[in-house]
């Protein structure tokens, strides 16, 4: 649309308050909302510039001290970026998934495909902190929860990143996620620990113990290239170190229930008042936010 028609638009509307002419008011809203919307679209993609931006993504997700409350908030958590997902008609494989003992998720990877994945969700990494009232607490008590996301990007293969043989551990164990008996019956999962750098990387969703090792190779490819750019760019936190420090000391983002209705993000301050629908997957302004803030 040329500013031309913009300016048109805008005219007619106007016009159309004037006459007070509900149907071309409604009409005229709606075509406004598209308008800015595209230009919302071409907005953010001036933001990802970065050749990794454009790449497909990888999710994990690892749930925090405090048991059944965090593998419940670990799993929400999934839902909701699963729910974003699917509303912009993205694809979604689970890689890899550690149940609960009683509910939720201890870990699980998810790959998310689609158009700038990465570039969209590369600042979703950190921690994120629940509070509610715990629907596992008989007392009606409320809790505090966390859990950690990590994003990143799926490598092409021809980016060559060296992976020495020595440098790992696999090994092979029972699948615990979806797929049937037959997956339980055999050792098809797959993890490999890269040892220099301590990054490990797991892979169930295959019945080919074969096939789960290729998975978990690309993702450790993926995991070093990351590990490096972020040395780069002098970000170079122990990606490791972090995971184990799931608390109040690197929160990202807090989604309070109770007592009040509140999700914040501490980064960029921007905040709902609609928790429900964030955990339904309506994260783009959360995601925005972060862009034009973050990627500064």
């Amino acid at each position: 649309m040329t500013s031309k028609e913009s300016k048109d638009l805008f005219d007619i509307y106007e016009l159309a308050l004037e006459e007070n002419n509900s149907e071309i008011i409604n009409e005229t809203i709606t075509k406004i909302k598209l308008l800015f919307n595209k230009v919302k679209e071409i907005e953010i993609k001036c933001f990802l510039s970065n050749e990794n931006d454009t790449f497909d993504s990888y999710l994990e997700f690892h749930a925090g001290a405090g048991g059944t409350e965090s593998q419940d908030w670990a799993d929400m958590l999934r839902r909701m970026y699963m729910k974003w997902a699917n509303k912009k008609n993205y694809k979604i494989e689970i890689i890899s998934e550690h149940k609960g003992d009683e509910a939720g998720i201890k870990s699980s990877t998810l790959k998310i495909s689609g158009d700038y994945i990465n570039g969209l969700l590369k600042f979703e990494s950190g921690i994120h902190r629940l509070v509610r009232i715990s629907p596992f607490d008989s007392g009606a008590r409320r809790h505090t929860s966390f859990a950690s996301v990590w994003v990143y990007p799926v490598i092409s293969e021809n980016i060559d990143i060296e992976i020495l043989e020595k440098d790992l551990r696999i090994d092979t164990y029972r699948s615990s996620g979806a797929g049937g008996q037959h997956v339980n019956t055999t050792d098809s999962a797959v993890r490999i620990t890269h040892i220099p750098t301590k990054i490990v990387v797991q892979c169930q969703n295959e019945r080919s113990q074969h096939k789960n090792k290729d998975t978990c190779m690309n993702m450790l490819r993926a995991r070093l290239y990351d590990f490096e750019l972020k040395k780069k760019e002098k970000e170079n936190e122990n990606l490791e170190n972090s995971k184990s420090e799931i608390g109040w000391g690197h929160q990202i983002r807090s989604y309070i229930l109770h007592p009040y209705k509140m999700v914040k993000d501490n980064r960029t301050n921007f905040e709902s008042s609609s928790p429900e629908k964030i955990l339904d997957g309506d994260i783009d302004n959360f995601l925005q936010a972060s862009l034009y803030k973050l990627n500064a």
